[in-house]
């Protein structure tokens, strides 16, 4: 990965380049007062005045340019508008072409405006971070909440652009009306849902929303799949997706996705009444559902270092595995064999191919698509989580052929086995395997020697003659330039658990603690559902089906609301706040204490445990993202591994817990497993308000 301060210095615009940040002096001084305080030199008051002091200067000169930049866009749109108006009394097609082309010149310079906006809010991300990091100390939320609160906010120009939104306005708005030339004009504010079709408007939107970090309902179903991605992607990494990149490929990754997810839910419904027509109590049914998440703990890693190397053969493993998974799941009736099952479910979670999947959209999809790509991968996932129950509800027959028996517990089996076999078909004829690491890397080099030649012509004229001065920030660039070389070690992925742990600051395992609460939450509540309803309300494999299936179906339009709308009113962080309070309110009403149970109270306490819940991994998963090292970003232990293995880890105590539980008595389950819910939930809140402060 290159640092940030090449990337910054490559990337800038050349005639601007007085005006940017300068990151190299900020990390200098960062540095340097790390020096004198270990010296004894400074004390920490004084250090955090310096720099503030320091941070001010910088952020004033950054704004005071951008204000002149937009006045000077604003008196160039104000004049093509005279021009616009002459044109309404005396329609001219060729000179309408000719305006629509100069509004979209001052579009282009909006664009590189909003670069210039966008490289130095994040070189004020970097070196905050950097400051906390360094000295231990959560300076970050301080000068944030002083700066931009503060009715003469500079700050608040450069992380939301105040000012430059009408700008954009004026130039989709004109270019909107000029878009039909036989002088039918249209307003982007009486048609609203009207597409403007003009790459330099969707150019502009696209910088808007990186620079804003806004949040819709495809980004926020993007954050689910909790794959962190370079702030600043070069030209040269943008082609190497391009060549990598295959619409079928992915579309087969998507399809494992959903079986996956179907698999490990069709069984639920059915599962207890497996557990009995073998001998075993109705309970049992936690083992058998969380064998599958037993085996994926471990599936998870080898499929994650196996994916370093190719993605066709670990799907076509995981399709094998879990065709053979399925037919002994389905067996173990005729063999009367409790042991069949569980190795038949052992099998499956073994097959567990996520880890590719996640990976395949990680390093081969390109960026401009990525979080289409990603909103794709939870949808599949919510989608399959709906079907999964809803197919079994389907299964409700019995009958027999050549002494094997097809009913409500064994269909599920057989259906999915013969799932995965045409899905394996599908996959052999058409999965495309992506570039080799080797030939990645000749793609790099070719792509940054033409970047190389690109800027020395763009060099190729004398800007100052050289001085004293100029010398000696030759001579401070070069000690930049090693500093950064010397970090790239520090750069790489992690190359075991143990280093991975290491990257853990207190806010990630905060958010990872966080992550195990809700799927710990939500495993109990789907795992031992079919127990409860049965015990309480005498509900058929029908009734169970329906109520799993519309939990399920309840994740696409909860996650549209909350993207769409509360997201962009309220702080992530106090979303995420909100949301545990809400899932420990719905594990508050699902006791059963003193009145009888009813089915009210069951299904209403569900539905706000599972809708919270849901809210809360997405949440949860763009903190983790924002907080977590670039380290775990690539490579066998990243990011998404260790969010899976949380998870999964969740889902393997919980289903344990039902069973463990089951001893107690049917009538003690509810109770007996809500109990760990409610004291993990409690514990989240709690570590949560401690890290509060450093979730931005």
């Amino acid at each position: 990965m290159v640092a940030f301060g090449k990337k910054l210095k490559e990337r800038q615009i050349q005639e601007w380049q007085g005006y940017y940040i300068n990151y190299k002096l900020m990390k200098k001084k960062v540095k340097q007062h790390a020096n004198q305080i270990e010296a004894g030199a400074l004390d920490r008051q004084q250090v955090l005045k310096d720099f503030s002091w320091m941070l001010d200067n910088q952020i004033e000169k950054i704004v005071l340019f951008i204000l002149e930049q937009q006045g000077l866009l604003a008196s160039r749109i104000a004049q093509l508008n005279e021009q616009q108006d002459f044109l309404q009394e005396h329609p001219d097609t060729l000179k309408i072409s000719e305006l629509r082309e100069a509004y979209r010149a001052v579009g282009l310079d909006l664009l590189k405006l909003l670069h210039f906006v966008e490289m130095n809010a994040i070189g004020l991300r970097k070196i905050l971070k950097k400051f906390d990091k360094r000295f231990g100390y959560r300076f970050t939320d301080y000068y944030v909440k002083t700066r931009a609160n503060h009715p003469y906010s500079q700050l608040q120009q450069v992380f939301k652009h105040v000012g430059l939104g009408a700008v954009i306005g004026a130039i989709s708005r004109n270019l909107a009306e000029l878009q039909d030339r036989h002088g039918s004009y249209l307003s982007i504010y009486d048609h609203p849902a009207l597409p403007l079709q003009d790459p330099v408007v969707d150019s502009i939107k696209s910088a808007v929303d990186r620079l804003t970090h806004s949040t819709n309902f495809l980004h926020f179903l993007g954050q689910h799949v909790f794959i962190m991605q370079e702030e600043l992607p070069t030209t040269a990494e943008e082609h190497i997706d391009d060549q990598r990149y295959h619409f079928m490929s992915l579309l087969l990754n998507l399809a494992n996705t959903f079986l996956y997810m179907v698999n490990t839910y069709v069984i639920v419904p059915t599962a207890d009444d497996y557990s009995m027509s073998l001998g075993a109590a109705a309970t049992v049914c936690g083992i058998v559902i969380g064998a599958m998440a037993v085996a994926q703990i471990f599936s998870s890693v080898y499929f994650s270092a196996w994916s370093n190397k190719s993605y066709f053969r670990p799907l076509v493993f995981s399709s094998i595995v879990l065709f053979m998974g399925n037919v002994m799941y389905a067996l173990a009736y005729d063999l009367n064999s409790l042991a069949i099952l569980l190795i038949g479910r052992l099998l499956c979670g073994f097959g567990s191919a996520r880890a590719v999947n996640r990976r395949y959209i990680s390093d081969c999809v390109p960026v401009k698509i990525r979080m289409q790509a990603s909103a794709g991968f939870v949808s599949a996932s919510a989608f399959g989580v709906a079907c999964g129950p809803a197919l079994a509800g389907l299964l409700q027959t019995k009958f027999r052929i050549y002494n094997i028996t097809f009913n409500q517990d064994t269909l599920p089996g057989w259906v999915m086995a013969l799932a995965w076999f045409f899905y394996l078909i599908w996959l052999w004829i058409s999965f495309r395997e992506p570039a080799h690491e080797a030939v990645v890397i000749n793609i790099t080099e070719e792509a940054n020697a033409v970047g190389n030649d690109n800027l020395e012509k763009g060099l190729a004229q004398p800007l100052l003659l050289p001085t004293a001065k100029n010398e000696q920030n030759e001579e401070d660039d070069r000690e930049c330039d090693e500093n950064e070389e010397a970090s790239e070690e520090s750069r790489r992925p992690a190359n075991s658990l143990a280093s991975a742990y290491r990257l853990l600051t207190p806010s990630i395992k905060v958010q990872l603690l966080i992550y195990f609460m809700l799927k710990y939450a939500m495993e109990i509540l789907l795992s031992e559902s079919s127990v409860i309803t049965t015990y309480y309300f005498g509900w058929t494999t029908s009734r169970v089906s329906i109520f799993l299936a519309c939990l399920g179906l309840t994740v696409l339009p909860v996650n549209f609301v909350v993207g769409s709308y509360i997201s962009n009113i309220f702080e992530d962080r106090q979303i995420l706040v909100a949301s545990e309070i809400m899932v420990l309110l719905g594990i508050l009403l699902s006791f059963h204490i003193f009145i009888p149970y009813s089915v009210p109270q069951y299904v209403s306490s569900g539905l706000i445990m599972f809708v919270s819940a849901e809210v809360l991994e997405g949440v949860n998963l763009s903190l983790l993202s924002r907080v977590m090292s670039f380290r775990l970003s690539r490579g066998t232990y990243n990011g998404g591994l260790l969010s899976t293995e949380a998870g999964t880890l969740a889902r393997v105590v919980a289903d344990g817990t039902i069973t463990l539980a089951g001893y107690l008595g049917e009538s003690k389950l509810l109770n007996a497993t809500l109990l760990p819910s409610l004291l993990i939930c409690v514990a989240s809140i709690i570590a949560t308000c401690s890290t509060y402060n450093s979730l931005y």
